[in-house]
């Protein structure tokens, strides 16, 4: 399924549904993607019981934030933020009984590429446009808001930010991918075990970073039903500087073997077929035209233009939206509203 990479440059992205005549015909290409995504990404390793350790608490309005870590693979643990929704002044991990009605919809809150990690995104003052945790939980959602490995409080001891070095010292053919990956389905497994959250009304959002990591661990969890990305998709087609991707020595690495591929004007996907992975999922995308870090918004038109042709061919129109603006890479409080307003159509009753 290989891809010449200055082709991609010149004929923008491969079409999604070439080909395909039958749902058959589409398993199979669909089961190709997902066995190359999975061995680049090295696998996922079969998960861990739930559990994990409350630090602290703090009461403010309209919800708690509770402090905690919870357990994931190879002995690690995620620190993070569980935002519990108060209401009337109860709060809604007291107030509920166990039973269906009183359950809430919840939210996995992905952050973007900033040192504090889940404090920019679930604490106030984050940075402008992006507390979306804190405006999910005003709206009634338990959101849990993890810290992904190198920010926030998991940081390696003595480096500096997203410098992914110390990871692939331990784990030279895994991948930080596919450890977000777990780790964020962890997330969603503690989330499965509270009371008060109706597992199967369980959402993702992200910005960025954040944003690819939410619909990556859609591609392969199921139990997301609904997803919510911004500034996050970045097609190999036309993007002028792809080796982003691959091995940065002195930050972030994210698919070491792609590097290799790039050598060889070769790329294994394009991004839109990794996307399909989470279809029919709702899905909620938005791309801007100042885009900075993510400069060839013609090329993620096109893909959005695929996954739309998708989610039509898939009897899932109305599950698939795609905005493009005219900002920078940006989060703004419109879009945020419209993300919003579309994770409630799909995650709560009777919208």
């Amino acid at each position: 399924m290989a891809y010449s990479l200055s082709v991609l440059h010149q004929t923008g992205v491969p079409p999604l549904l070439d080909g395909i005549a039958t749902r058959e015909d589409w398993e199979r290409k669909l089961a190709g993607i997902r066995d190359t995504w999975m061995s680049y990404i090295g696998g996922l390793p079969e998960r861990v019981p739930v559990r994990y350790q409350v630090f602290g608490e703090t009461v403010l309005d309209d919800h708690v934030r509770i402090h905690l870590a919870y357990d994931t693979v190879y002995g690690d643990t995620v620190t993070a933020y569980l935002l519990v929704p108060i209401v009337g002044g109860v709060r809604a991990d007291a107030a509920a009984d166990g039973g269906e009605e009183s359950r809430l919809p919840a939210v996995l809150a992905l952050h973007p590429t900033n040192t504090t990690g889940k404090d920019d995104i679930a604490t106030y003052p984050g940075k402008l446009n992006r507390t979306y945790a804190v405006e999910l939980v005003a709206r009634g959602y338990v959101v849990l808001a993890p810290d992904a490995l190198t920010a926030g409080e998991r940081i390696y001891p003595g480096m500096e930010p997203f410098q992914s070095g110390p990871f692939y010292e331990r784990h030279p053919a895994w991948t930080t991918v596919a450890k977000n990956i777990v780790d964020h389905m962890q997330g969603v497994d503690l989330l499965a075990t509270l009371g008060y959250v109706d597992a199967g009304r369980i959402g993702a959002i992200g910005h960025s970073f954040g944003s690819y990591n939410a619909y990556f661990l859609a591609g392969f969890d199921k139990r997301i039903r609904a997803i919510a990305a911004s500034c996050g998709v970045s097609p190999f087609a036309r993007d002028p500087n792809p080796w982003h991707w691959g091995v940065r020595a002195s930050w972030y690495t994210h698919l070491p073997r792609i590097t290799s591929d790039l050598e060889r004007d070769e790329v294994p996907f394009d991004f839109h077929e990794i996307i399909a992975l989470c279809c029919p999922t709702p899905y909620f995308n938005y791309a801007a035209q100042a885009d900075h870090i993510f400069p060839h918004w013609q090329s993620v038109g096109e893909a959005m233009v695929q996954i739309a042709e998708l989610y039509e061919w898939s009897g899932a129109a109305d599950r698939f939206v795609s905005m493009l603006g005219s900002g920078g890479h940006d989060f703004p409080p419109l879009v945020r509203e419209m993300a919003y307003s579309f994770l409630d159509r799909w995650l709560k009753r009777g919208e």
